[in-house]
């Protein structure tokens, strides 16, 4: 799991908050600019849940960093519209921008979780590069069919959506169905 320093810190920590590391090996990775934006947005901090494996964005030494280790999944979340640029054109100068690249080169689940919004064409071809690649956009948009009613759960219906597109199982939304009659 990759954070960037997109807005929608709370994204990511519904989705820590979701996996569970007994079942799960979960690894995070924070860009540059990640932890200004989670100090703005999350006013306790990113808690990490015991068994989650914080990695340095410089670091290059992460197991997931190589085709011969690669990770099943990977999800940015959330994720500049530069970070999936960088994604999209294979810069891979650190080991967010490398895992990302080893997920697709290894044809693995990469989840892309952008949060902006109005979108210009540089934009758009960018998620067709990565779409033609392998990657699933999930844009961060809400549903409110359910009736959120706190921001957690506005948020948690972007999550729910992340984790089927993982193949975790979720309770946080109910899912939508047949009028009762």
């Amino acid at each position: 799991m990759a954070i960037t320093g997109a807005s929608g810190a709370l994204y990511a920590q519904r989705l820590l908050d979701n996996l569970e590391p007994r079942q799960h090996e979960v690894h995070v990775v924070l860009s540059h600019y990640a932890p200004q934006v989670i100090r703005a947005e999350l006013p306790g901090g990113l808690r990490l849940p015991a068994g989650v494996t914080s990695h340095g964005v410089k670091s290059m030494n992460a197991p997931f960093a190589s085709g011969s280790n690669p990770p099943d999944a990977m999800v940015v979340i959330p994720c500049t519209m530069g970070t999936l640029g960088r994604i999209a054109h294979g810069t891979s100068e650190d080991v967010l921008l490398r895992a990302a690249d080893v997920v697709l080169k290894e044809k693995r689940k990469l989840i892309l979780v952008p949060r902006e919004t109005p979108l210009n064409l540089v934009h758009v071809k960018n998620f067709e590069l990565l779409l033609l690649a392998g990657a699933t956009i999930l844009p961060a948009n809400p549903s409110f069919y359910t009736g959120p009613q706190t921001v957690e759960q506005v948020a948690d219906t972007v999550v729910a959506r992340v984790l089927d597109h993982l193949g975790v199982a979720q309770k946080l939304v109910e899912r939508w169905q047949d009028e009762k009659e």
